[in-house]
């Protein structure tokens, strides 16, 4: 099963990453529906994995998969022992803090919090331990049905998967996996609200490639592609684009998700376009910069956009009449913003099957070295980049190019040495949204230009 990649991504991801404290927890579902443990499976535990002749051994010296895959996902300093780590969080301070000022008692026994902190709630064998967090079987699915096969001589992962193994290899399906938490479901306790938010959570962000690598511990090798099949950067990148703007708005559609009291869900607009500095000094001059793509009245709060910038970017390389449609769809949405509820939600449809569209079209496009070189192009093209007003679309933009540019390197379009004498500009245009209270947007695209612009060189 699979590694990490031959160009491994800067510090500035895991700068990011760090900062946004980001939840690494997950289940199967729907987009808005997440489906539970299918079938009455059962949860048999981290245990049930762990023996060295499977994946518990020290070192990765397996004959077929590295087999120390537990001891990567239990790694204490690293992006890939985060899921290990997520039960243990709920006991620190800061979630001790959120817990209180949310009045739901502790945090590592409140639901609210174990949706996502933990392996999530079904069916669960003697040898199934909450405190393991999340475990191998929060994302490949509980393992009673398709244990035995797993280990079986002469297994196939078809088989596996006919059992109830969860096929990640799938974009679609390990995007509507990831996104049951790291951006939300219908499920109790997998859904960050903007009052938890506000309780001290950090803010959700999520890229489907980039997060897939840094919390890697498979390899992508002969065997995997030959049992799974090749899993491009590039697709998985733009495909996790197009379904989590699917799953943002069919969560917004659902009156139980899409509105907190007589509020909407603020959970759902963009953050640094309502937090910026407030003077009453009639000298003062507000920072906000006008938003080519969003059709809202002045002082309205837009809804977060950053998958729909990098959808348009790609859509317009990939197919660009859906491409047309798109960004039609995503026009008349923010229009309907500012009428009412019911608009807003018809609009969020029409968006939502266009999003879906694109996911389609990008499952089954070449998608080459001339198209990543054009997807960057886009992304900093006079048509997207004036896109680039608030912070949370700036950084989607920022893992795009890292996403993109490892994708060359690693299919063999661009030399690791070639990307690496470049990883300054990658890293400077990390910083330039490291930190969202500083976050300028004229000097943001000045930033990312220089890195699309070295990236352009090594064509």
């Amino acid at each position: 099963m699979g590694g990490s990649r031959k160009f491994s991504v800067g510090l500035g991801a895991l700068g990011l990453l760090a900062a946004f404290a980001i939840l690494l927890f997950v289940r199967p579902g729907e987009p808005a529906v997440a489906q539970g443990t299918g079938g009455g499976a059962t949860y048999v535990g981290v245990a049930s994995c762990g023996g060295t002749t499977c994946h518990g051994r020290s070192e990765a010296d397996g004959p077929v998969v590295r087999q120390d895959e537990i001891m990567l996902w239990q790694d204490p300093a690293t992006a890939a022992g985060a899921h290990s780590r997520a039960t243990a969080v709920l006991s620190e301070p800061r979630s001790q803090v959120i817990a209180q000022r949310l009045g739901i008692g502790e945090a590592s026994r409140a639901p609210m919090c174990l949706g996502c902190h933990a392996t999530p709630p079904g069916p669960r064998g003697p040898r199934f331990q909450l405190t393991d967090g999340v475990g191998c079987e929060a994302c490949h699915g509980p393992a009673s049905g398709w244990l035995s096969s797993h280990y079986a001589v002469g297994g196939t992962h078809a088989n596996n998967v006919a059992h109830g193994l969860v096929p990640l290899e799938n974009p679609k399906v390990r995007a509507g996996v990831c996104l049951d938490c790291h951006f939300g479901s219908a499920g109790e306790g997998q859904f960050v609200t903007h009052r938890i938010m506000a309780a001290g959570h950090p803010r959700i962000s999520f890229e489907l490639d980039l997060f897939s690598t840094l919390t890697s511990h498979w390899q992508t090798d002969r065997d995997y592609r030959e049992r799974k099949g090749a899993v491009e950067s590039i697709r998985m990148w733009a495909v996790g684009q197009a379904m989590a703007l699917d799953r943002s708005l069919s969560l917004y559609s659902l009156a139980s998700r899409g509105t907190e009291g007589v509020f909407p869900e603020f959970y759902f607009f963009d953050c640094h376009s309502c937090h910026r500095q407030i003077s009453d000094d009639p000298n003062f001059r507000p920072s906000a910069v006008a938003n080519p793509g969003r059709a809202i009245p002045s002082g309205m709060p837009p809804y977060n956009d950053e998958n729909m910038i990098m959808l348009s970017a790609a859509a317009r390389v990939v197919a660009p009449a859906l491409g047309a449609r798109f960004d039609r769809d995503s026009r008349a949405f923010h229009l309907a913003l500012g009428r009412d509820r019911a608009s807003s939600v018809a609009a969020a449809g029409n968006l939502r099957a266009s999003a879906r569209a694109l996911a389609d079209a990008f499952s089954s496009a070449t998608l080459g070295r001339a198209q990543t070189f054009a997807i960057i192009d886009s992304i900093t093209s006079d048509a997207i980049s004036p896109r680039f007003t608030d912070y949370a679309g700036s950084v989607q933009a920022v893992m795009a190019t890292d996403t993109l540019l490892s994708a060359l390197v690693n299919e063999g379009q661009v030399s690791a040495q070639s990307a690496n004498a470049i990883r300054g500009d990658i890293n400077a245009a990390y910083r330039a949204v490291r930190d969202p209270n500083s976050y300028s947007p004229g000097e943001f695209r000045a930033s990312l230009g220089r890195a699309a612009a070295a990236i352009r060189r090594l064509r």
